[in-house]
């Protein structure tokens, strides 16, 4: 929901809908938000044999503090200022800083998938073409609609990252089959 939303600003920053420029954001945020877990999982199965008994509060308390922090920002009455990768052309150092900042919290999720045993090539295929093809639509929809759905995206992707937490501790604590 992250990178959705600064698609959406980047679809914004654009006149007239570049789809060179599309594709190119779409593929950077999408590969930032496969390789990220992939990092957080090779990091984690480092750590996962230390405490396997207590994965599932680590997996919560992550997911909560992301999805926590994702619904913070969504509700915040501070409007963010728009920060443009795209204008006349392209620049690749601040997109490619805007992505790395959209998948940080990815690699905590990545340390979660190593905890409770994901099998990682699938799981990051489907977050890299999923976000790629939501990061796709969030500039057309930026560059049609405006900002006006932006923290919608966000605050229904804390949610369910808050929902998806609750749920695993619930399930490891046998509340939830």
């Amino acid at each position: 929901m992250d990178a959705f939303a600064v698609a959406i600003c980047q679809g914004l920053c654009m006149r007239k809908i570049n789809w060179n420029y599309t594709f190119v954001i779409a593929l950077f945020f999408g590969g930032f938000q496969a390789l990220m877990p992939f990092l957080g999982w090779l990091l984690g199965s480092q750590f996962a044999g230390y405490i396997q008994s207590v994965d599932h509060w680590v997996a919560f308390v992550l997911l909560l503090l992301i999805g926590g922090n994702m619904v913070r920002e969504s509700l915040s009455k501070e409007e963010e200022a728009t920060e443009c990768a795209v204008e006349e052309r392209i620049n690749l150092k601040r997109l490619t800083v805007l992505a790395v900042a959209t998948s940080i919290d990815a690699l905590a999720v990545g340390v979660t998938f190593a905890f409770l045993d994901v099998e990682i090539v699938s799981a990051i295929s489907i977050i890299g073409t999923t976000t790629f093809f939501l990061s796709l639509i969030g500039v057309v929809v930026g560059n049609f609609f405006g900002a006006r759905y932006k923290r919608r995206a966000e605050l229904t992707g804390g949610v369910i990252l808050i929902l998806l937490g609750t749920k695993i501790l619930l399930e490891h604590l046998g509340i939830f089959a």
